[in-house]
């Protein structure tokens, strides 16, 4: 199994779900910008790698938008230098105050922005940095309330999020059978203790923080908390 196709099996099985409660919006990015996650997947994802990074899910601003983990426009766009066709979902599964632009999205995610130009700034040419690792999402799923706010996969109801930690569960084994990593990092504490669950502690996984805005930690020096992080885990020349 490749990583195309553990990521085809995820976005079929995740399709099946089905979410009540809070959610009242669900963004699949995998289907609607299948061709940039597939440019992504195609042109950076192929052979082993050193590192595999996992975040939690999707952003408005990121990969909503790009289908790209963490895929802050400018970063796609400029430095991956992917390009693709959208096909955004129905409008009444979109929120009307965040709609679906793709590439012509002015909004930055933030996360993504901390996360990508931490990596482009000791690799300007993003080869140099998938030779040796990759960035993943453990659920490709956005989930929003009515007003708009990101709900993240922890705050769904068991019920839901068993449901969706069964299907991401089994794209953790897809994804490590796929890219065959020495270490895995979590971004955050949820993601950690996912791949923890999945892979057990005999495995080399560790974490760094979460570089959302809503970490007050990462608001101070993200940049550098996360180098430190990667020293302690035995990785160096990321970043």
């Amino acid at each position: 199994m490749n990583i195309q196709e553990a990521t085809a099996r995820l976005r079929e099985r995740t399709a099946k779900l089905r979410f009540g409660g809070k959610v009242a919006y669900v963004y699949r990015p995998l289907e609607y910008a299948a061709a940039l996650t597939g440019a992504y997947e195609a042109r950076f994802g192929q052979g082993k790698k050193g590192t595999v990074f996992f975040g939690m899910n999707p952003g408005p601003f990121g990969m909503a938008q790009t289908g790209v983990p963490f895929g802050e426009v400018a970063f796609v766009r400029d430095w991956m230098k992917i390009d693709g066709v959208i096909v955004p979902p129905p409008p009444k599964t979109v929120h009307p105050k965040r709609p679906i632009l793709g590439l012509a999205c002015t909004r930055s995610e933030v996360s993504g922005k901390r996360l990508w130009s931490a990596f482009a700034a000791r690799h300007p040419k993003p080869e140099t940095f998938f030779e040796r690792a990759f960035v993943l999402n453990y659920c490709p799923l956005l989930f929003l309330a009515e007003s708009g706010a990101n709900l993240t996969p922890d705050k769904l109801t068991r019920e839901e999020r068993d449901a969706v930690e069964a299907i991401c569960d089994d794209y953790v084994r897809d994804a490590v059978e796929a890219l065959a990593p020495r270490r895995l990092v979590g971004v955050g504490q949820y993601a950690e203790k996912r791949l923890r669950t999945v892979l057990g502690e005999g495995a080399a996984i560790s974490s760094i923080p979460h570089p959302s805005p809503a970490s007050p930690a990462a608001n101070k020096d993200w940049a550098g908390l996360t180098r430190t992080a990667l020293q302690n885990a035995g990785i160096e020349g990321l970043m």
